[in-house]
């Protein structure tokens, strides 16, 4: 059924900005993107299955005031040292992390010892009861040597023999488990893990890796991760990220255990300090009171002496008060005296602290000459004492030794200056007393120095027990929050990401190939682009098709679209004039389908009992003939050339009434002339159209292109409508501005527009597999065959 409208492919033409035209190529290659899809989240998939997992494990800690500050520390000098109680807690982060406390934790877990499961594909380390095998050194020392590195392939045979080779020396041997292992830097043993029942295992492999004791804690170190809570918080954050979870939760737990344990030792060091100091002075106060208890004794026995009666009355009550004063003075004497001789000795030894010393800058002072001792202590854990840290704080030892000497000398001037005070008041009273028996003078003197080295004695067994006290109730410096704890989620790889990622690569590589593709694809592909280019009407759309010649009841695409075009060139030219119509069809290049227009043309206007010329005037490179299988039929025949050279040939001598049972007549292009152009200008071209006018009710001329030869322009003036055809996906843009030209300057007689090799359902598609070659530099395979990747896309498509 024919309309008075053209086929529309769902593109309006009007638009300047048309979002469909946009998206339309992306939609139409949907596979390449269903395959990019498959292929990177295939990818994904296979990489998540096989790539190696870590994961996290944290926990949370608090830190006591004891830990971050010292009470007993106070500044000797407002400019000498000055520090807030409250310490910085990135110090304490570092010893945490130091490698003395982390290589604790290795060399306690043998962590520089590795055990891998060999799978088909992955290996899979285990660690601790997951391992059905574990390695035991002969001497224990071994397994944290720096030297210790190797790999050995184990295959379990049975419950008690296994197959070890050495990568290192390419040997295999089997042992039995229990039976000592030869290595460089230690023997050792293969004990099967009790826990297991390696009768599942047979066959098994296993891969065991010695790891230089050092590069596992510098490991540990880098990946161990601490930092604070928030300011002002003591709350510790400890994390690590492992391939083995369990691993990880037991390096974190030791880890807090270790440097708590280390807190501990610091502690415990100066509690012996200060016990060994008290119990060394008690020995010798016990000694002294002794010896003046026998004084006494042996003063009453000669004297004999049982009671004496207060004489003295006010005077000794005054002396009283005085002796009083003296004693606490000369208390403080001995003590400066014991301290002083503790500090004398060449060794920097730990003073005891809190033994009654009223001087608050000498109570300061040494504890700060025990912490230096400490310090200095920690550092010759790891250099020597050439380091210039060690000489740092030896220097500092130093200045706090010399300025306590200072002080002790000081105190104790102070101290004698008031002792000598209250000696003269002393002597003053005694003067007053002196009528006092001689025994009972000399009878005070003794009691007077019992008292003395009494009280001394009762306050160092006071300072002894709360000593000890002190020991046993010391809190713990590190209280767990929570302990550590390992995700059952991976960490690496990230699945969600890498899902992600693949998606949008799987869309993005098409995406970019087929957005490159547009971009240096400089095709005609549909009516849209002739329109914007050339500014001519379109006349109609050919869809691609194998079809050559559309026959009659035919109801395909094709035909149809030709009946369309049958139908829109009745709009085109004057119906009612009593002469025939001659429609022009012609293209930019060779290939684009003119001649397959030009005979189905020609064919659909015969079905409906139309009068049809079909002339052949691409007399350069004819392929009518070949195109219509008329080459056996017209072999003999005279041709246009023939009737253009020779005056004596008539019209009628060269028209070949319809050959092959076709119902349209045809004019062959005849024999090739050397001078075409010349031909088609000398009239003869235009007394054949006024003949054929006047016994055809349409001529369709098949011409050559325009953008090769002039022929078609010089025949321009006898067309009525002249067919321009560009083929989509085929023709050049750049060659759209010889068409625009023409149409623009009227060069072509009423020329329209025709895209042949449209796709009916994506608005552009594939090339014919008919075609010709011209021999003056143009032509198109008719036999040429599609590459393989497009006959590859053409069979997912279908």
């Amino acid at each position: 059924m024919e309309n008075n409208k053209e086929i529309d492919f769902g593109i309006n033409s009007n638009e300047s900005f048309n979002i469909r035209e946009i998206i339309f190529p992306y939609i139409k290659y949907w596979y390449l993107f269903a395959i990019g899809l498959l292929i990177t989240i295939g990818c994904a998939h296979t990489y998540l299955k096989y790539a190696i997992r870590t994961y996290a494990a944290s926990a949370k800690v608090l830190v006591n005031d004891k830990s971050t500050k010292n009470i007993e520390l106070a500044a000797l000098d407002n400019n000498i040292l000055k520090r807030d109680v409250d310490a910085d807690l990135s110090d304490l982060i570092e010893i945490i992390k130091s490698r003395r406390i982390i290589s604790k934790v290795v060399d306690h877990h043998n962590l520089n010892i590795s055990y891998t499961r060999i799978g088909r594909i992955k290996e899979i380390e285990v660690f601790g009861k997951e391992s059905p095998i574990e390695v035991k050194f002969i001497n224990p020392a071994t397994s944290n040597s720096d030297k210790l590195y190797g790999q050995y392939h184990i295959r379990i045979n049975s419950p008690t023999q296994y197959t070890l080779s050495d990568a290192l020396k390419g040997e295999e041997k089997t042992y039995n488990f229990g039976q000592k292992i030869n290595h460089p830097e230690g023997d050792f043993i293969l004990l099967p893990n009790p826990s297991k029942d390696l009768k599942y295992e047979i066959g098994s492999e296993f891969l065991i890796r010695f790891s230089p004791f050092i590069s596992v804690v510098n490991s540990y170190k880098n990946k161990i991760q601490i930092s604070g809570s928030s300011d002002g918080s003591r709350i510790l954050n400890l994390s690590l990220v492992d391939n083995v979870p369990h691993r990880a939760v037991l390096f974190i737990d030791e880890l807090v255990n270790e440097f708590n344990n280390d807190l501990k030792t610091d502690d415990a060091k100066i509690t012996q300090a200060t016990s060994k100091f008290i119990n060394e002075r008690l020995g010798i106060v016990t000694a002294e009171l002794q010896g003046v208890d026998r004084s006494l004794e042996s003063y009453k026995v000669s004297n004999k002496i049982t009671n004496l009666d207060s004489e003295a009355g006010l005077f000794l009550n005054n002396a009283s008060d005085t002796d009083k004063k003296i004693l606490d003075y000369n208390t403080q004497l001995s003590l400066v005296d014991f301290m002083n001789n503790a500090l004398q000795s060449n060794r920097d030894n730990l003073l005891p602290t809190n033994i009654g010393l009223t001087d608050a800058t000498i109570t300061s002072s040494i504890a700060q000459y025990n912490n230096l001792i400490l310090s200095k202590e920690e550092k010759l854990k790891n250099v020597t004492e050439h380091h210039d840290d060690v000489k740092t704080i030896q220097k500092q030892i130093n200045d706090v030794k010399n300025n306590l000497k200072y002080s002790f000398k000081l105190y104790r001037n102070n101290i004698q200056t008031s002792v000598g005070s209250l000696q003269s008041k002393q002597s003053e009273l005694n003067n007053r007393i002196s009528k006092i028996p001689t025994q009972e003078r000399v009878f005070k003197d003794i009691s007077r120095q019992q008292q003395i080295v009494e009280a001394l004695y009762l306050f160092l067994l006071q300072k002894r027990e709360e000593s000890e006290i002190k020991a046993a109730s010391t809190p713990e410096h590190i209280k767990i929050v929570d302990s550590a704890y390992g995700n059952k989620t991976p960490v690496s790889p990230n699945s969600k990401m890498i899902y992600m990622a693949a998606f949008a690569l799987g869309l993005a590589i098409p995406f970019g190939f087929i957005f490159l593709r547009q971009l240096l694809n400089n095709k005609i592909h549909n009516k849209e682009d002739l329109e914007k280019l050339v500014g001519a009407p379109i006349a109609g759309q050919i869809p691609n098709t194998k079809v050559k010649l559309i026959e009659n009841n035919d109801t395909s695409v094709t035909a149809e679209s030709f009946r369309m075009l049958r139908t829109n060139i009745n709009f085109f030219i004057n119906k009612n004039k009593k002469e025939g119509n001659v429609i022009f069809v012609t293209s930019s290049i060779s290939g684009e389908g003119k001649t397959f227009i030009a005979t189905n043309l020609s064919q659909i206007f015969t079905f409906t009992k139309e009068r049809v010329l079909l002339i052949g005037a691409d007399i350069r490179n004819p392929k009518i003939l070949e195109y219509l299988d008329l080459e056996g039929v017209t072999k003999k025949s005279l041709g246009l050339t023939n009737f253009l050279a020779d005056n004596e040939v008539q019209f009628n001598d060269i028209i070949i009434n319809q050959p092959n049972n076709f119902n349209f007549d045809f004019i062959n292009a005849g024999a090739i002339p050397p001078n075409p152009a010349e031909l088609l200008m000398n009239g003869r071209f235009s007394e054949m159209i006024a003949n054929a006018k006047q016994h055809y009710d349409y001529i369709i001329v098949d011409t050559a292109p325009v953008n090769l030869v002039t022929d078609t322009v010089l025949i321009a003036d006898n067309a009525d409508l002249t067919l321009y055809i560009s083929r989509a996906n085929y023709t050049d843009k750049n060659v759209m501005e010889i068409p625009k030209q023409m149409y623009t300057e009227n060069i072509l007689n009423n020329m329209k527009l025709i895209i042949n090799d449209v796709d009916a359902q994506r608005g552009y598609g594939y090339r014919y597999g008919y075609g010709y070659g011209y021999g003056y530099g143009y032509g198109y395979n008719s036999n040429k065959e599609l590459p393989w990747y497009k006959k590859l896309l053409k069979r997912i498509k279908k």
